[in-house]
């Protein structure tokens, strides 16, 4: 009986975890490929790939912890709080410090794709909207 509790709970701490990265967005395709806990107490490193299509722009987001996002294809321009706008191309990359709001934007013609990895705290929703 306990057991089935700590896994019920387990399940839904997961879930409450992974689906609000894997929650889908007109223009964005969103593909998790990793989530694993890392040597540092209390955190974790996950790492997602995005695709946007031609004009999607991201909502104004921000996250527990540290992003890097790697261009891998397009042009992408990234709004951080306080800061000029970055636009970067293919195998370009750009630090996001943890708890920065941010929005990214293809702003290109075609496709664009980032590989984006967190370095986040665990139990913590992954993307948070902010207004």
């Amino acid at each position: 009986m306990n057991t089935t509790r700590t896994t019920a709970l387990a399940l839904l701490l997961l879930g409450s975890v992974i689906a609000p990265a894997q929650a889908q967005q007109p223009g964005l395709q969103r593909t998790d490929l990793i989530q694993q806990d890392i040597e540092a107490p209390g955190r974790q490193v996950v790492q997602v790939r995005v695709d946007f299509a031609p004009g999607a722009v991201s909502i104004k987001h921000n996250h527990p912890g540290e992003e890097v996002a790697y261009v891998l294809e397009g042009v992408l321009e990234y709004r951080l709080e306080g800061r000029e706008p970055v636009t970067l191309t293919a195998g370009q990359s750009l630090f996001i410090p943890s708890g920065v709001a941010h929005v990214a934007a293809n702003v290109g013609s075609v496709k664009a794709s980032e590989l984006a990895t967190y370095v986040v705290r665990k139990g913590e929703t992954l993307l948070a909207p902010v207004k």
